[in-house]
């Protein structure tokens, strides 16, 4: 099947290199690149050589470029994270992890035995209960967390069901038959 025939004015052509020239996302400069080859006359197989994408993609982004010009071409993908959230709600949640700790908000039932440090599952907490929202992959909380200034911490070493007051206790009593026996001096 002869490839339809796809000509550009010589403006159009600056345009689009220029628009190419001055992108700083990697995807619509690729979307940039492969319309201009295809201008080119390039043959489809090697256009996908070239930039990575498939035939369906380079199609999309030629018809998006006849009806939109290079604007069409712009990526307007947001991102699992961003999409679940509006801007000023991720402004106010990082105004809010300043603010609160776990601790906070959760009392004692925290990931960590202070819960005064963030972690990804104290984060995906406060998430849904302050915005009903949450995301599959860990990586979406990490990328907030590394986005407000958190930084990754080792985890504390503290089992979760020990109760300090039977540690105490325990410590307490240990201490009392330590010097008792003291006391007592050696067995004969």
């Amino acid at each position: 099947m002869p490839r339809q025939r796809f000509e550009i004015t010589e403006e159009q052509e600056k345009a689009l290199q220029r628009a190419y020239r001055e992108s700083k996302d990697a995807a619509t400069r690729t979307g940039y690149q492969a319309v201009q080859l295809y201008v080119q006359r390039y043959p489809v197989p090697e256009i996908c050589q070239i930039t990575g994408c498939n035939r369906t993609s380079l199609l999309e982004w030629c018809r998006k470029y006849r009806e939109q010009g290079t604007e069409g071409l712009l990526d307007h993908r947001g991102g699992g994270h961003r999409a679940k959230l509006s801007e000023e709600q991720t402004q106010e949640l990082g105004e809010k992890l300043a603010l609160y700790t776990p601790h906070d908000l959760f009392g004692p039932e925290t990931q960590t035995s202070s819960g005064q440090h963030w972690t990804v599952e104290d984060l995906a907490r406060a998430v849904e209960r302050w915005y009903g929202v949450s995301w599959n992959s860990r990586t979406s909380y990490h990328t907030h967390l590394a986005r407000w200034g958190f930084t990754y911490q080792r985890t504390e070493k503290v089992y979760k069901s020990r109760r300090e007051r039977d540690v105490s206790t325990f410590v307490a009593e240990a201490e009392k038959k330590s010097s008792m026996s003291l006391k007592k001096g050696p067995k004969p």
